[in-house]
């Protein structure tokens, strides 16, 4: 297998007047492709804060990091968005469904933003919304719809442009025990399936299903362990 992402001494730093908060300390991490990995730690870590350097959504105050071999810490805004757009899919626990769409524009809404023609879309969306079991529902709004429905929306959302990574950020912490576990099978359906999985959690009982579990304290990786059964 060879590394879909490589982080080299990431630092990120936040200021406040005068104040500075070190936030990571040279994180280095290095995710293979078809790994289940999650980052696991206490309130204020810094787990969720790598979380957005690897999807994107925040730059390191230095360090660097290949995407699929692709130096990314430092591209232009254009530019990272399209990437980010067509590598990295996007759960969260708050879903970010948008409300005035049904589920079906909602898994749509990144094949619009990448260019894809309407037909296309169409199939696109309907195969995904299949593959979550949700196509009787594809034309309810979100309102209309459960928490588990929902967070079955937003995966075929984050899978509908083929992206190489799924970032789940607490995927199942605004769902019930049972509709949770029913969201970590189907995460580990995907990752069977070849998807690289990379999932923040707090919860040890949800970090058991994936094969790697990484702890961070105080902006470091305090352990790092590769599930007991794979070789």
């Amino acid at each position: 297998m060879k590394n879909l992402i490589s982080i080299r001494n990431i630092n990120k730093t936040y200021r406040n007047g005068d104040q500075e908060l070190r936030v990571l300390k040279d994180i280095d991490l290095d995710v293979e492709e078809g790994e289940f990995v999650a980052i696991m730690g206490p309130s204020g870590s810094g787990k969720s804060t790598l979380m957005n350097i690897i999807g994107m959504l925040d730059r390191p105050t230095s360090g660097e990091y290949h995407l699929s071999g692709e130096e990314v810490a430092s591209l232009g805004e254009k530019k990272l968005a399209k990437v980010r757009n067509q590598q990295i899919g996007f759960v969260f626990q708050q879903f970010f469904l948008l409300s005035k769409l049904n589920a079906f524009q909602n898994v749509e809404l990144p094949l619009i933003y990448a260019g894809v023609a309407p037909s296309k879309r169409k199939t696109l969306a309907e195969r995904f919304l299949q593959k979550v079991e949700l196509s009787e529902r594809m034309h309810h709004l979100p309102s209309e719809l459960s928490g588990g429905q929902k967070q079955r929306v937003a995966i075929a959302r984050a899978l509908v442009n083929n992206p190489s990574i799924i970032l789940a950020d607490e995927p199942t912490g605004a769902l019930d025990t049972k509709t949770g576990e029913q969201i970590m099978e189907l995460l580990i359906e995907l990752n069977n399936e070849g998807k690289t999985i990379i999932m923040v959690t707090h919860e040890p009982e949800i970090a058991a299903y994936a094969k790697r579990q990484i702890v961070i304290r105080d902006g470091l990786i305090s352990s790092d362990s590769k599930w007991k059964g794979e070789a």
